[in-house]
């Protein structure tokens, strides 16, 4: 028989995490009955303390903020599509002890618009210039030729933006908020903001809006998702992306491919009405 195997995800705050239910759902669906999901109060501080007491039954590690950059130091190796956007996100213990770790956010990005019929985009405009929108951008640069407008609230953001754009060698322009209803216009709009950042822009949807990846899930809709998608434009959520960059998650750690995407989000989607 098996040994029991060990995952988790850490952060902080973590309470409000919904990877417990996903990837619990997937061990499920898989028939993986020794294996456990947790999560963790872990700030940047405590992160080191806390691998120290990882043994041999733990498989992985999802990581959130403010985590994904701190836990590098703490790896053996990380991947190319982590590196590029210096965030990691899952951390996979191989046999021989070793702790490698990747970015599934990226992919995951690139799997939701997928789904939703998008394969590639023209142009594209991102709304903020945090972590998330430097993982936006990384996702852009796989299926968007074209110019992507990032519209930031700070000059150091900007700074930043400029960075990562050279670095994924992407051609990026930068604009301020105060424009930022001018993002609504482009084929793909991405908006990394959090909650309530973007609601002043709901009133200025345009007629025919094209797509809105909002990586928000709770609250959801956000106004800007819910003005889009009553003007008849195409909505990815922050849940689409959630569960696409859980199933890789998944199939890292136990090895086992396809991860059941479906039953994933069915849980999701469960777990966020009952809040």
């Amino acid at each position: 028989m098996a040994a029991p195997r060990r995952a988790a995800v850490l952060g902080s705050p973590i309470a409000h995490s919904l990877s417990p239910v996903l990837h619990r759902t997937a061990y499920q669906e898989l028939g993986l009955a020794d294996w456990t999901y947790d999560r963790f109060e872990v700030d940047e501080a405590g992160l080191p303390a806390f691998f120290e007491t990882l043994g041999a039954e733990w498989a992985g590690l999802s990581l959130t903020m403010p985590l994904k950059r701190a836990v590098i130091p703490l790896l053996d190796d990380i991947s190319e599509t982590a590196a590029s956007v210096d965030a990691v996100n899952t951390v996979v213990r191989t046999d021989d002890g070793r702790r490698i770790g990747d970015n599934t956010d990226i992919p995951g990005m690139v799997a939701a618009l997928r789904e939703h019929g998008i394969e590639e985009a023209g142009s594209a405009a991102i709304l903020g210039a945090g972590a998330t929108a430097s993982s936006a951008l990384a996702a852009l640069s796989r299926i968007c030729p074209g110019e992507i407008a990032v519209y930031v609230r700070s000059e150091a953001r900007a700074a930043e933006m400029r960075q990562w754009a050279e670095r994924l060698d992407v051609a990026v322009r930068i604009a301020g908020w105060a424009d930022a209803e001018q993002a609504l216009s482009a084929p793909l709009v991405i908006s990394t903001t959090p909650a309530g950042v973007t609601d002043a822009l709901a009133r200025s949807v345009p007629e025919r809006p094209a797509t809105l990846f909002d990586v928000l899930y709770d609250p959801w809709p956000t106004d800007l998702a819910a003005r889009w998608s009553a003007y008849g434009g195409a909505v990815v959520s922050g849940l689409d992306l959630l569960v696409h960059q859980a199933v890789l998650q998944v199939e890292q750690m136990t090895g086992l491919t396809p991860a059941p995407l479906d039953a994933m989000r069915k849980a999701g989607e469960r777990a966020l009405a009952g809040r």
